[in-house]
């Protein structure tokens, strides 16, 4: 395909190229297709502790294997409704984007493959697809933000209990192009990960995904020594500042202080913490369990997004991520009423796989599953998948 696919048909051209390929030239894709496979040939590549770091979720996995269940919403097609032309665009925070799909952020991409942030951000840019990069990046975000320089991309603010530093990361994010900041609040701590605990492996403490600590003017004024001459003195100091359980939704009034970006706020799953958001001056919102990694038998992301879309009725947009593996849970999603998706680990497992090719390759694959999607189920446009177009499995 082009180096950039069109928006409409995306799904019809790549299913021509690959057919044309495997039958006229002998030449099938020589990478896999599912998520499962996807995930098999990623493990193959990766470290013990990258699997643990990545795969799995908070305590038994209740929630994360909860989260990927979609099954009870049954998609509901309709036919002849001339989707000849179809228009995968949205508009999100005053940008026109080309497709209802975003990359969630997700730290320490060096544990996938040696491209880390660099070759997802590379993948990105060839295909338009929005970013939003980790605060626990592996490569400082102004390195990030030269490799998009024509693409959305938002930056992902853990709040630091330093103020300077949390000052520092918001002025950094701005002055380097970002387009949002996208606080995360549902990690005033850590989760309780049990095969990272069973490792004893925390991969910040090997100095792993603080590259935009290390960088930060006002994290290394606090040092005695730069983190070059004394690396571990410099993780203790990440660890003793890094995120803060104290805050409050009042305490939201610092972040607007110190920046004139537009603030997400990820990881709502109740209406009413929604409503606060709203209200305390979010311009969207995010339905996440952050992956099932943080409290095991909460809440799924997929249940949680319908009162939260009645809740917010349209004032700002709301966002949605965990459990996301293939087009069609995208699908339900936008049925839902979520404005677009960020996907997670399918793209987290296209990098290990094979590098900003592997992260390409699974991005376009389910820009082209959607677009089919939502052909087939008669939707011209991404307005046109509403609810009406689902059935939960006790309506049946």
């Amino acid at each position: 395909m082009s180096d950039t696919p069109k928006r409409g048909n995306i799904g019809n051209a790549k299913l021509k190229e690959v057919y044309r390929e495997g039958m006229l030239h002998d030449d099938p894709p020589d990478l896999p297709t599912s998520f499962e496979d996807i995930q098999e040939a990623a493990w193959e590549n990766m470290s013990e502790e990258g699997r643990a770091y990545v795969h799995g979720g908070a305590g038994s996995d209740e929630t994360f294997e909860r989260g990927k269940d979609f099954s009870r919403y049954r998609i509901v097609p309709r036919m002849l409704r001339g989707v000849a032309e179809r228009d995968l665009s949205v508009e999100l925070l005053g940008q026109e984007m080309d497709w209802p799909l975003m990359i969630t952020p997700l730290g320490v991409q060096t544990l996938l493959h040696e491209d880390a942030e660099l070759g997802t951000a590379a993948a990105a840019e060839e295909l338009n697809v929005p970013l939003i990069l980790s605060s626990l990046s592996s490569t400082p975000m102004e390195e990030v933000a030269e490799a998009m320089p024509n693409t959305p991309k938002w930056f992902q603010f853990y709040w630091s209990s330093d103020r300077d530093v949390a000052r520092s990361f918001l002025s950094r994010a701005e002055e380097a192009g970002y387009d949002a900041i996208v606080l995360t609040v549902d990690a005033p701590t850590l989760g309780w990960r049990e095969r990272l605990i069973d490792r004893g492996y925390y991969p910040f403490m090997a100095g792993e995904g603080v590259a935009n600590y290390f960088s930060d003017p006002a994290f290394r004024d606090s040092l005695d020594e730069p983190p070059e001459e004394n690396p571990d003195a410099a993780v203790e100091h990440f660890l003793d500042i890094f995120g803060d359980s104290s805050l409050t939704w009042d305490d939201l009034s610092f972040v607007f202080e110190n920046t004139d970006l537009p603030v997400v706020i990820k990881g709502v799953l109740h209406p009413e913490d929604a409503r606060l958001a709203i209200d305390h001056g979010a311009a969207a919102v995010d339905v996440s369990t952050h992956g099932g990694r943080q409290v095991d038998g909460s809440i799924t992301a997929i249940e949680a997004l319908p009162d939260v879309v009645e809740e917010v009725d349209g004032e700002v947009p709301v966002l949605f991520d965990s459990g996301v593996r293939r087009a069609s849970d995208a699908f339900k999603a936008l049925a839902l009423g979520a404005d677009s998706i960020l996907l997670g680990r399918p793209y987290a497992y296209g990098l290990a796989m094979a590098g900003q090719r592997g992260v390409r390759h699974v991005l376009e694959n389910f820009l082209a599953e959607l677009d089919l999607t939502m052909g087939l189920a008669g939707c011209s446009s991404v307005a046109e998948i509403d609810r009406d177009k689902l059935k939960h499995e006790r309506e049946l």
